[in-house]
């Protein structure tokens, strides 16, 4: 059995390409989150860190997408 794993780099990079897609600014994030710093976004952009399920949850809502189509795999050959 292989296990697929995250590509944080590349869920990053989809994560911006999706949110300049929708029309939304960093600070947009940010106020829809409720955080008090842009830290942890630039952190999912940057594929540093992750977002909680939950906010993945928010951020396919806020995008239009499904939660899949944010997270990128590495699926192993």
């Amino acid at each position: 059995m292989t296990i697929p794993t995250i590509d944080m780099e590349r869920t990053g990079s989809n994560i911006t390409r999706l949110r300049v897609e929708a029309g939304f600014s960093v600070k947009d994030l940010q106020e829809v989150f409720g955080f008090t710093t842009p830290q942890a976004i630039y952190k999912w952009q940057h594929g540093t860190a992750m977002p909680t399920l939950d906010n993945l949850i928010i951020l396919a809502a806020v995008f239009n997408v499904h939660m899949d189509d944010i997270i990128i795999r590495n699926e192993a050959v």
